[in-house]
C-alpha cells in the first residue's frame, strides 16, 4: 500500500513511540455515534420530473454500479452542491 507524506509521518511517530493510541470515553463514542448517524440523515424529500431517456439512462447506470438509481441520483446532487461537480456553463 502506498501512504502520502503525511500518512507516512503518522505511521512513523506511531512506530517509534511519538503517539499513543487512545480510547476515546463512553460520552465521546456516543457523542460520535450520533454526529455520525445525523451525517448521513437523509430527510427530506422530493419529487422531480425526468425525460424518459433520461430515467432510464440513470437506471442503467444505477445497475451497472450495483446501487439504486435514487442513491445514484442523490450522490450526483450532493457532488454537485459540494462542488465536485461542475456546469460547462458555471
Amino acid at each position: 500500500m502506498k501512504y502520502d507524506e503525511e500518512e507516512k509521518n503518522i505511521i512513523d511517530a506511531y512506530e517509534s513511540g511519538k503517539m499513543k493510541l487512545s480510547t476515546p470515553s463512553k460520552k465521546k463514542l456516543e457523542n460520535i455515534k450520533v454526529i455520525a448517524k445525523n451525517t448521513f440523515k437523509k430527510d427530506k424529500r422530493i419529487t422531480i420530473r425526468l425525460y424518459a431517456h433520461d430515467y432510464k439512462g440513470i437506471q442503467k447506470k444505477a445497475l451497472e454500479m450495483g446501487i439504486p438509481y435514487q442513491t445514484l441520483i442523490s450522490g450526483l446532487i450532493h457532488r454537485y452542491v459540494e462542488g465536485e461537480l461542475t456546469s460547462e456553463n458555471g
